[in-house]
């Protein structure tokens, strides 16, 4: 499909100064690239992936020279349409991810491809945080949270980047850079642009002169608010430069691009405490909470009825919240101080506001880390609670708004009637009361033309209810995106919009700039463009394309993510459907979706419902591939792994002979054509043969090694004997299955799509165990984690299993005598150990073992997966990338917990990687 003109003419100019790879023009790549959490579509005719800011620099004037309008992209998290476009797409490589500790902890300067949580992490250790606490912190990039002004749960008003912004870098819409941080950039910009800034001192004088502006402005910013530009600049300061550094934040990418941002940080008090309370009706807990606001209190969440009636029967939830009625309404309340006397004292006097009006049910304050979690997982877990029972093609709708404090109760009672009066039966109510900032989330179809003219009516109500009757915002932390940007004038008023259209043509006069977000003229602009949501396939059907599983996806960069793979799977299927499949999109589907896919799963762990990609690629492969040696192999599993270690012990002799290298080098040029495996350099020798040890101890535990230790081998001990050396010291005898040869858990059939010979295998392992585990009463130890997690998944009987390390760290160390090493390790914490929830326990049995445990950042999956790793050598390859630069100097080991990972690990680190409990046996003694 070729480009047409000027985005043609366009991609010529790009290319001048740009890579390939960073100009993505296929239409269906720009449709996966170009897809948001919002509920809105629209598809770039270029993607590109700017790596630095001469060449953000250079796009920006080649699509102002085309007349081309552009669009700036962080994670993609936001809900109200700002980060889509139809034109040109720009989004953000690893290169953006740059962050500067500064003043001991007090500042950070972060570029705008950091995570959010990541930059919590590099705080960490000085006991601070960024202000900003948005709910999608774990996805959502600095470039985002800065351009929405997000808060979040705690950071209220008062801790958002308009407010702890001290500095930023930003490219405007004539390409120049300014730095507030730098006062050699910011003379510069006094000559060079002298006019805008004179005119935003206009601007101001005109907002001081005019005092019922001036006081529409200050209310408006008492509370949460991100509708709109962020006019509080205009009054808020004096000095034109201090005025544009604020009205960046919040701006949402309409008036520059955002190079970096340095935040003033916030302290993290020691101690915390958190309570439920459930009040009998919104009224009494909407009073409490006026009260809770005048004492020391760090969030105070509402749930309303329908809201607790929603996750009444999940897991975890207090029994008391499972009685409560559509009247109820809940308060989740944490306080925190920086010692325990002052955080008994602070829960005594909120206990006291509490208690003064009629309550349902309480969890008492509590400082217990788990009930803590599991008390903000109940919180948490509303929006997927809609979100599962969401019929099918319809969007799920999250909209924000805020409410004077002391309206709150007069607000959740008339959002509920017309939830009622609309028939949005399924709506749900929560927020953070202390801002009066309330969530209410439904669920919509826009396949009918009825259907749409629902959704109109609902929203003109809301809108005059809440901006009009209450003078609340109508977006108060989401952004205004295009979702609400028919509705700017209607919250604010003619003589406050007359200011936006004015900043927005002073920073954007060609209008290229993110057009017809927060500014536009379309009254209907939040009725068009709307996704569709068809019904594709039950596993991934309840996908809202949030992105939240993005981060931890190892194809992330090489294809495709789990959303876009959803997205690209739902365009198919609308092909299909409709009878035309364009070949171009299968081919590429084939590459791009099912073979790039590690399908580990790890983006179930980040879904806020619990949605595995994988599982959907799975059925895909099993479709498509009918493979007769791999029945023939799990008939014959003794003799398909005995030839596996003859091919290992051939490749060691080729190797030895002509270099591993350049064995490596030949099979990546025979990989392509003939689909043949990748003979990597770091490939072990063939594993010898395993032999039963003879110690008799009271203790016992059944140890099953792996097919795969057993085929791939060591040149020191091999696992076995390790794990037994371990067992020995700790008094603690070993059996191991007969006929161990013909036994396998079936993940390597289920990696290949075959659930028949992964069950088969699968079931024949499990009787094994059966009956030398006694029906489950002896402990069972696999030896590589991705063998626990497949048959703790499949076997149906009661077992206790346990990947080795994990039984290492629960059952023999205290029997252990440690001496430490002094050295650094590098350590990979696999799928497994994250998805079975084993990582915090492999990764204090590496700190017992080493005075310096490294965990790389960015390294979440490996996308080895089995024999990916050489059969698609690019994903291990890519979803490794980042790992080389962050061995330290002096380190020469890495550890993790499964084989096949390990042989990646070595290549794409430049060190040899193997089995934790190598580590353990050699610092441990009797």
């Amino acid at each position: 499909m070729s480009l047409a003109p000027p985005y043609s003419s366009l991609k010529i100019q790009l290319s001048g100064f740009l890579k390939p790879k960073q100009i993505v023009d296929n239409p269906y790549l720009c449709l996966a690239y170009g897809t948001d959490a919002s509920f809105y579509r629209l598809i770039p005719k270029l993607v590109l992936k700017l790596d630095n800011i001469e060449q953000v620099q250079k796009t920006i004037q080649a699509c102002s020279e085309y007349g081309l309008a552009y669009t700036f992209r962080a994670a993609g998290t936001s809900l109200s349409g700002q980060a889509i476009s139809d034109s040109v797409l720009i989004t953000l490589t690893n290169e953006w991810r740059g962050h500067e500790i500064i003043d001991n902890g007090a500042k950070i300067r972060l570029e705008p491809g950091v995570v959010g949580a990541d930059a919590n992490r590099y705080l960490f250790p000085y006991s601070k945080k960024i202000g900003p606490d948005p709910a999608s912190i774990d996805t959502c990039k600095i470039g985002g949270i800065a351009a929405n002004n997000s808060s979040g749960m705690c950071c209220g008003t008062a801790d958002n980047s308009y407010q702890t912004v001290t500095c930023l870098k930003v490219i405007l819409s004539d390409g120049t850079l300014l730095d507030t941080g730098d006062s050699d950039s910011i003379e510069r910009f006094r000559h060079s642009h002298k006019k805008l800034l004179d005119k935003l001192v206009s601007l101001r004088e005109a907002c001081t002169e005019n005092p019922s502006l001036l006081e529409k402005i200050k209310h408006k910013y008492l509370l949460k608010n991100t509708t709109g530009y962020s006019l509080n600049a205009l009054i808020d300061f004096e000095d034109p430069i201090h005025i544009l550094e604020h009205l960046i934040i919040g701006s949402e990418g309409t008036l520059g691009f955002l190079v970096d941002i340095t935040y003033r940080t916030i302290d993290i008090k020691s101690h915390k405490a958190t309570s439920l309370v459930v009040f009998s009706n919104i009224e009494d807990a909407s009073l409490a909470v006026e009260a809770l606001s005048k004492h020391s209190v760090d969030a105070v969440e509402l749930m309303d009825g329908r809201a607790l009636a929603s996750i009444a029967e999940q897991e975890g939830v207090p029994e008391f919240l499972r009685q409560v009625d559509h009247e109820a309404c809940a308060l989740l309340i944490e306080c925190s101080a920086n010692s325990e006397q002052a955080l008994l004292e602070t829960c005594s006097t909120l206990d006291g506001v509490t208690s003064k009006f009629s309550l349902v049910g309480k969890q008492e304050f509590t400082q217990d880390p788990d009930l803590i979690a599991s008390l903000w997982k109940t919180r948490k877990g509303l929006l997927p609670s809609v979100g599962a029972i969401r019929k099918l093609s319809s969007s799920v709708i999250i909209e924000d708004v805020a409410f004077p404090i002391e309206k709150l109760a007069n607000g959740v009672r008339e959002l509920q009637s017309l939830f009622e009066q609309y028939h949005y039966n399924e709506a749900i109510i929560f927020g953070h009361a202390l801002d009066g900032n309330l969530h209410f989330v439904f669920t919509q179809n826009f396949d009918t033309s009825e259907a749409i003219e629902q959704y109109r009516t609902f929203m003109e109500e809301v809108t005059e209810l809440v901006a009009v009757k209450y003078q609340g915002s109508l977006k108060a932390e989401h952004g205004t995106g295009r979702n609400m940007a028919p509705f700017v004038e209607l919250e604010w008023g003619k003589d406050a919009y007359r200011l936006m259209l004015e900043i927005k043509s002073l920073f954007d006069p060609l209008n290229l700039m993110n057009p017809g977000v927060i500014i536009n003229t379309d009254s209907n602009a939040h009725l068009k463009d709307l996704k569709p949501m068809p019904a594709t396939h039950s596993n991934v059907d309840p996908c809202m394309e949030c992105g939240f599983c993005e981060p931890v996806c190892p194809s992330k960069t090489l294809s495709l993510s789990p959303r876009q793979r959803i997205v690209l799977y739902r365009e198919l299927q609308g092909q299909q459907a409709k009878g035309a499949v364009d070949p171009e999109l299968e081919k590429l589907f084939d590459y791009q979706g099912i073979e790039t896919c590690a399908v580990t799963g790890l983006c179930e762990s980040r879904c806020p419902i619990s949605i595995n990609t994988g599982t959907l690629i799975d059925s895909l492969r099993s479709k498509s591939k009918s493979n007769p040696i791999a029945k023939w192999s799990a008939n014959n599993f003794d003799k398909a792994t005995q030839i596996a270690r003859w091919g290992l012990t051939a490749n060691q002799w080729a190797g030895k002979a002509v270099g591993a290298k350049n064995i490596e080098r030949l099979t990546r040029k025979l990989n392509k054509p003939l689909g043949t495996p990748v003979l990597l350099s770091t490939l072990p020798p063939a594993a010898k043969q395993i032999e039963s040890q003879t110690s008799q101890y009271q203790n016992k535990v059944i140890y099953f090694p792996t097919c795969v230790s057993r085929t791939l081998g060591s040149n020191n001990l091999s696992l076995s004997e390790v794990f037994h050396s371990i067992c020995q010291k700790a008094g603690i005898e070993v059996i191991l299955p007969q006929d161990l040869d013909a036994l396998c858990c079936g993940k390597p059939y289920a990696s290949m799509g075959d659930k028949d010979l992964a069950k088969q295998k699968s079931l024949e392992l499990e009787l094994a165990l059966k009956q030398l585990s006694e029906d489950g009463q002896i402990p069972i130890v696999f030896d590589a984690s991705p063998c626990a997690l497949e048959s703790s998944s499949q076997f149906s009987g009661q077992f206790k299993l346990f990947d080795s390390c994990e039984f290492v760290a629960k059952e023999v160390m205290e029997k252990l005598e440690l001496n430490a090493i002094n050295e650094p390790v590098m350590l990979h914490l696999t799928c497994s150990n994250q998805k079975l929830g084993h990582q915090n326990e492999v990764l204090a049995l590496a700190k017992r073992c080493s005075s310096e445990v490294i965990v790389p950042e960015h390294v979440h999956c490996c996308g080895f997966a089995g024999t990916k790793g050489v059969i698609t050598p690019e994903l291990n390859e890519s979803a490794l990338s980042p790992l080389k630069a962050q061995v330290p100097e002096g380190c020469s080991r890495g550890f993790s917990t499964s084989a096949t990972c390990e042989i990646g690990l070595s290549r794409h680190s430049g060190i040899a990687y193997q089995n934790l409990l190598y580590l353990v046996d050699e610092v441990s003694s009797r």
